[in-house]
């Protein structure tokens, strides 16, 4: 039954038969077949690793050494011509005869290359020893439809120790020149230490004296600032107190002034009380008895006026009366007059005994004066050292004592010794 044969992108279908003079080549597709009239055949185009291993192959100079190759190769399907030598050199073939058949090519060609080289080139330039064998083999293999994607070297070794005894050297001369290194390293490295030591303790030294230097400065620029601090402080407290101060006082002159205020206002009110009184007075009293002493007057008058005409008619008998009257007086001052001189007559003998006798009736009169301030005193609040009479006695004392006083008041005011007096007086009687 006809229908359509696939296949994937690594392989590569070959339809030949029917319709076809030459084969057709179709990598990675699909195409219609007719069966038993064409026929359909497949070739892997997948990637093939060869290990090539040519052991004990002499070199140049005579060494046997193998050599293990890792090489990567494949059918080449998108090249029309190397697809068509591969198809007809390996279709319907085993993917492993294919690989056989790459790795003989490669392992004549790695040989070949080895036995042009020394062992010394092949250790060391491991890269111009793959170069070489790539390009030697791909020539062959191209003609076979096979293509080399890569080549490297894997493993180099011998049976002999060759390689060995050649690395002994060249790791002998490394291990004299690493000894040589790290001596001249470490002589180096001693001699930037103590350098660096020499530096850092100059370093260290430069920087102590600078900060003995800064801590200095600081100090000395600490003690200015504080002192200036404190200047202003004192300064600033001062102020504070005689601004203070001066509050205070413009404070008490404020009061005073408010004082004086009150004061001016209490006299204006004084003198508005009294100028109010005044008027008060004017107005009760003023007023009133100027009214009354008018109006008196005006009585006083009609009362003269009408004496004046009462005595007109009365003037003898009034005159009469007068000279009567004047005789009394006359007698009366005339018999006052004798009395007066008989008095002052009788005074001149007896002088110091009125003087006493007028003494004596006033002495009752200047106790009483003496103890009215007591009689109406509320409260009497007497002080004592704790010896002589206490309570009403000593108020009575106190009173007499100044009675006592009287004698030495009269003799001051008249000369008159009243106790002298009085002993005189009793002894003529």
């Amino acid at each position: 039954m006809p229908g359509f044969t696939t296949c994937g992108p690594n392989e590569v279908m070959v339809v030949s038969g029917l319709g076809y003079k030459n084969s057709k080549l179709i990598p990675g597709g699909c195409k219609f077949v007719w069966p038993f009239l064409q026929r359909v055949q497949k070739l892997s185009l997948n990637l093939m690793t060869l290990a090539i291993e040519s052991p004990n192959v002499y070199t140049r100079w005579g060494v046997a050494v193998s050599v293990t190759g890792i090489a990567q190769v494949k059918v080449q399907g998108q090249n029309h011509d190397m697809l068509a030598a591969a198809c007809e050199l390996f279709l319907g073939k085993h993917e492993r005869e294919i690989c056989n058949v790459a790795m003989q090519t490669l392992e004549g060609h790695q040989r070949a290359i080895m036995g042009d080289m020394t062992v010394e080139e092949i250790y060391r330039d491991r890269k111009k020893f793959s170069k070489a064998v790539f390009e030697v083999a791909s020539s062959d293999l191209v003609n076979m439809g096979i293509c080399v994607v890569s080549y490297t070297i894997a493993q180099v070794s011998d049976d002999e120790g060759y390689l060995k005894s050649l690395g002994k050297g060249r790791t002998a001369e490394v291990k004299r020149d690493a000894r040589i290194g790290e001596a001249d390293a470490q002589r180096d490295a001693g001699i930037k230490i103590s350098v660096a030591e020499e530096r850092r303790m100059a370093s260290r030294y430069a920087n102590d004296i600078q900060i003995a230097k800064s801590q200095r400065d600081y100090d000395l620029k600490k003690a200015s600032y504080d002192m200036e601090v404190n200047t202003r402080k004192a300064q600033s407290e001062l102020a504070y107190a005689l601004q203070a101060a001066k509050t205070k006082q413009k404070i008490k002159d404020e009061q005073m002034q408010i004082r004086v205020i009150e004061r001016t206002r209490q006299i204006e009110l004084q003198e508005q009380e009294i100028l109010r009184r005044e008027r008060e007075l004017e107005a009760q009293v003023r007023k009133p008895a100027e009214a009354e002493k008018f109006r008196l007057e005006k009585i006083a008058n009609a009362n003269k006026i009408r004496v004046i005409m009462e005595a007109e008619g009365e003037a003898e008998a009034i005159r009469v009366k007068g000279e009567a009257e004047a005789f009394a007086i006359e007698a009366k001052a005339k018999a006052e007059a004798e009395q007066m001189a008989k008095k002052a007559d009788a005074w001149k003998d007896y002088q110091e005994s009125a003087m006493i006798d007028m003494v004596l009736e006033t002495l009752p009169k200047i106790t009483a004066e003496i103890s009215a301030p007591l009689c109406h005193a509320k409260k009497i609040t007497m002080v004592a050292s704790g010896k002589g009479e206490i309570g009403a006695s000593r108020l009575t004392g106190e009173v007499i004592s100044i009675v006592a006083k009287i004698p030495d008041i009269v003799e001051n005011l008249t000369g008159i010794n009243l106790s002298k007096s009085i002993k005189h007086s009793k002894r003529r009687t």
